[in-house]
C-alpha cells in the first residue's frame, strides 16, 4: 500500500493550492446570498481558464487525461481555501457519461469543449419532485416523434446550475413501465443543447435556498431533442448514469473534505489566538478535544476517498467504496462545521469570520446529491446482503 500521491498529482494539488491561497481574488469567496445569485462566475472562470476542469477528460480530447483523482484534489483545494466548488465540480463529473457510452462522434463534438470550459455541461436532469430518489419512479418522457426528433414532457426539480449550462444531461423514460420486464429498463439518456431548447419548449425556475449552490427546477413542454442527442442505446440509460454518480460522489466527498480541512485550521488558529482568564483557549481539553477529533475523523474518510477514486480509475466496482466515502466525508465537514462554530463562540455566528456562510454550505451534503440514509440503505442491501428496506 502506498499512500504518497504521484508526482502528476502533487504538481496539480500544489498548483491549485498555491493559486487558490496566493492568487485567488477575494471576490472567490462568497459571503452573502442576499440580492445575489448563489453562483460563482469569477471562480467557474478562474478554474476553467487554469486547464482544470478537464482534469479527468483523456487528452485525445483535449483534457489533462491525469482521471479523478487530480479532480478530486483541485475540488478539496478549492473548499479548503474557503471557496465554493458547486460551479465547477459537475463539469468534472457528468461528462463520465458521455466519454464512457457516447458515440466517437458525440465524444468529438462535445468532450474538447467540455475540457476547456468553452462548452458549460454543468446541468444534471435527474430528480423529480414525486420521485426523489426513487430515480426508476421518474415520470419525464421522451417520445420518438419520427426517427430524427423525441419529443420530451415533464418536470425536473434540483436541477442544479441549469441557468449557468449549455448543455444538460437529461434522464427520461422512453419506454412504459408496463412494456418492460425490469425496472432498470426503459430509461434513456439524453445531451439537451439548452441553448437551442430554452423558451422553445424548455422553462428554467431558480430555487433560492440557504447555501450558496445555484439550483433550480425545469419543466419540459413538448421540448424537442434530436435522436443523435441520444447517448448510447435506448433504453440502458439508468445503468449509464450509475458510474456517473459513483465519480459524482467521490467528488462531493472530496469537497467535504476540503471544508472539513478548512474548519480544522480555522478552529486551531483561533484557538490558539484566543485568551481568556489568562490562558489560550485550546489550552483546554475541551476545546482540544473536538478539534482533534474533526481531524481523526477527517483524516480516516480522506482515505476512504483515495481508495475509491483508485478502484474507480482502476476501471474496477466501486460504489460501495464511493456511497462510503461521500457519507463519511460529508458526516467528518459537518461535525468539523459544528466544532468550529463551537469553538468561535459568537464569532462564528458572525458573517465577517467565513464560518455562518460554510458552515451552511457544508449541510447541504448530508442530504445532496444522495441522502445518509440512502447511503446506508446502499450499503445494509448490497455490501451486507441484507433484505431490501425500501
Amino acid at each position: 500500500m502506498n499512500f504518497d500521491f504521484s508526482d502528476d498529482l502533487k504538481q496539480v494539488r500544489d498548483h491549485a493550492r498555491g493559486f487558490l491561497r496566493d492568487e485567488c481574488p477575494a471576490s472567490l469567496v462568497r459571503r452573502s446570498l442576499d440580492g445575489e445569485a448563489p453562483y460563482s462566475e469569477a471562480l467557474w472562470r478562474e478554474i476553467a481558464g487554469m486547464g482544470w476542469i478537464g482534469a479527468a477528460i483523456p487528452e485525445e480530447y483535449g483534457g489533462a487525461g491525469l482521471g479523478i483523482s487530480a479532480a478530486a484534489a483541485v475540488l478539496e483545494e478549492v473548499q479548503r481555501a474557503g471557496c465554493n466548488g458547486a460551479a465547477c465540480h459537475a463539469q468534472m463529473y457528468i461528462m463520465g457519461t458521455v466519454l464512457r457510452h457516447g458515440s466517437a462522434e458525440q465524444k468529438q463534438r462535445y468532450l474538447p469543449g467540455i475540457a476547456s470550459g468553452k462548452l458549460r455541461l454543468q446541468a444534471f436532469g435527474v430528480t423529480e419532485p414525486t420521485s426523489g430518489t426513487d430515480t426508476l419512479a421518474l415520470r419525464t418522457t421522451a417520445v420518438k416523434k419520427d426517427n430524427s426528433t423525441y419529443v420530451v414532457n415533464g418536470q425536473k426539480v434540483w436541477t442544479s446550475r441549469a441557468e449557468h449550462s449549455d448543455l444538460m444531461l437529461l434522464l427520461a423514460r422512453t419506454t412504459p413501465k408496463e412494456q418492460t420486464k425490469k425496472r432498470t429498463e426503459g430509461l434513456s439518456v439524453f445531451l439537451v443543447d439548452m441553448r437551442e431548447t430554452l423558451g422553445k419548449g424548455l422553462t428554467i425556475r431558480p430555487i433560492r435556498t440557504m447555501m450558496n449552490h445555484n439550483s433550480t427546477e425545469v419543466f419540459f413542454d413538448n421540448m424537442e431533442v434530436p435522436a443523435e442527442n441520444l447517448i448510447g442505446e435506448e433504453g440502458m440509460g439508468f445503468r449509464y448514469i450509475l458510474g456517473g454518480m459513483n465519480a459524482e460522489r467521490i467528488l462531493i466527498a472530496a469537497e467535504c473534505i476540503g471544508d472539513s480541512r478548512w474548519f480544522i485550521e480555522k478552529a486551531t488558529a483561533y484557538a490558539k489566538e484566543r485568551k481568556l482568564f489568562g490562558r489560550a483557549i485550546g489550552q483546554n481539553q475541551g476545546v482540544q478535544f473536538p478539534i482533534a477529533r474533526a481531524y481523526a475523523q477527517t483524516e480516516a474518510a480522506d482515505l476512504m476517498v483515495r481508495k475509491a477514486a483508485t478502484l474507480y480509475e482502476a476501471g474496477l466496482p466501486c460504489g460501495a467504496e464511493a456511497n462510503m466515502a461521500k457519507m463519511l466525508g460529508s458526516e467528518a465537514s459537518w461535525a468539523a462545521a459544528d466544532m468550529c462554530v463551537q469553538t468561535h463562540g459568537g464569532f462564528g455566528f458572525a458573517e465577517e469570520y467565513d464560518i455562518e456562510r460554510k458552515f451552511r454550505d457544508t449541510r447541504l451534503y448530508m442530504v445532496a446529491p444522495i441522502s445518509t440514509n440512502m447511503i446506508l440503505n446502499f450499503i445494509s442491501e448490497h455490501v451486507l446482503d441484507l433484505p431490501r428496506s425500501y
